[in-house]
């Protein structure tokens, strides 16, 4: 019995990173999509907080949103794709949104706390990088 409760347990997990997985990475990517669909005329005014140029900056989210979010949709580099990601968050959370109400920066870190569990416990198993481990 205590097997079968472990293992369901394992099950449920996985199927939750998995959810997880999917449903952040899902979501971000239309926000990347968005951006590189409409890339000229946002990059003339995107912030630009790390001061390399705003057409720059508007690049390295739509790679973050779209590409990194890609990457992690799929479970392969998992780790490593969720670290633009954060990176990108943080930046909106207390760099862009630094002034504003929790209200103006929740999106952001509706997206950052996925994305720190994710790393933490990585993708599971049902992932291209748990794939590529066997």
């Amino acid at each position: 019995m205590m097997k079968f409760l472990l293992s369901s347990k394992s099950v449920a997990l996985d199927l939750a990173l998995f959810i997880l997985r999917v449903g952040s990475a899902g979501m971000m990517m239309t926000h990347g999509w968005n951006k590189l669909m409409n890339f000229q005329d946002k990059s003339v005014s995107w912030p630009d907080p790390l001061h390399v140029g705003h057409s720059v900056s508007l690049g390295m989210t739509v790679f973050a949103e779209l590409f990194c979010a890609g990457f992690l949709l799929l479970g392969l580099f998992s780790r490593l794709a969720l670290v633009p990601l954060i990176f990108l968050m943080t930046v909106a959370v207390f760099v862009i949104h630094a002034g504003d109400s929790f209200g103006d920066k929740e999106h952001a870190v509706l997206f950052l706390v996925p994305y720190i569990v994710l790393f933490l416990t990585g993708p599971g198993i049902y992932s291209l990088d748990s794939i590529r481990k066997k």
